[in-house]
């Protein structure tokens, strides 16, 4: 006889909710544009086990919401407008015991004007990187974090790897210089109760990632990492735990002694699949 299953967890909401605003100012425009997941969790399991949906807040309703709450909202820092959209559907239904709301930025920047200065309302796109937050609130302090996305950096000496484990199936050699590629993925916690410049506190931790992957020399990618994360963790307060997620993107040497050419270590072939990949997570000490 079949026994009944039981729900252990259960969420639902809205994925992908793309948001363009436009702030006009007497001199300037500014360009925002996000990407909004809002996941409910509660009073919802009637609808799982027997359809009904007395107690559900449509999908569609949680679309409508974000548009509403974005043109009363200066969306300055997503985490903010992720805590409003929090706040928002923990108020307004008894119902839902936990918000998650995740936002991710396309990042736009300015075009040059050609008369000096950048132009007031004209944009480029920014590159690959995606700014990140997710906040979830449950009527007690909210938890917030931050991050990015597709951190994409590249430097070609100052990264070496030797003297690792061999057995038959190996065929990498040492090396003491080799190019260093990686896309960093970041997410960090902050201090429950924390309210700093969202801004600054993200600028401060992008700008610490790229500069310490510049200046560090690389005995391995983990310890790469490691040192970003310390960084990290000692130059912004607020933060009190951070994951990193570094995939090693190869360049591999091209052998040119078989077109009678030598080789300089200049040439390389760029390569996306297969990469190593390498994760931590860094919290401070008690």
């Amino acid at each position: 006889m079949n026994q009944p299953a039981a729900i252990v967890h259960h969420s639902y909401g809205k994925s992908r909710v793309r948001l363009t605003k436009v702030t006009r100012h007497p001199d300037r425009h500014d360009l925002k544009e996000i990407s909004v997941e809002i996941l409910l969790e509660g009073d919802f399991e009637s609808s799982y086990l027997t359809g009904d949906n007395r107690m559900v807040v449509p999908t569609d309703t949680m679309k409508n919401t974000v548009y509403a709450i974005a043109a009363q909202h200066p969306l300055d820092a997503n985490e903010s407008f992720a805590m409003a959209l929090v706040e928002h559907f923990l108020a307004r239904h008894a119902q839902v015991s936990a918000a998650v709301v995740a936002i991710e930025e396309t990042p736009w920047r300015r075009i040059e004007a050609a008369e000096g200065g950048r132009h007031p309302h004209a944009f480029v796109a920014a590159g690959t990187t995606r700014r990140t937050c997710r906040v979830r609130g449950d009527r007690g302090l909210p938890t917030v974090e931050a991050g990015v996305s597709g951190l994409t950096v590249v430097k070609t000496t100052g990264s070496a790897f030797r003297d690792f484990v061999r057995d038959e199936y190996t065929t990498l050699p040492d090396t003491d210089d080799r190019i260093f590629g990686t896309a960093v993925e970041a997410c960090w916690r902050y201090t429950a109760g924390f309210t700093p410049d969202w801004n600054a506190v993200w600028d401060a931790a992008c700008r610490t990632m790229v500069d310490v992957f510049a200046a560090h020399h690389s005995l391995a990618v983990q310890q790469t990492l490691h040192a970003i994360g310390q960084a990290v963790l000692d130059g912004c307060a607020g933060i009190e735990e951070i994951s990193l997620e570094m995939p090693n993107q190869h360049r591999i040497p091209v052998d040119l002694t078989g077109f009678g050419l030598p080789n300089t270590n200049s040439i390389f072939v760029t390569t996306s699949e297969p990469y190593g990949v390498i994760r931590a997570t860094l919290r401070r000490k008690e």
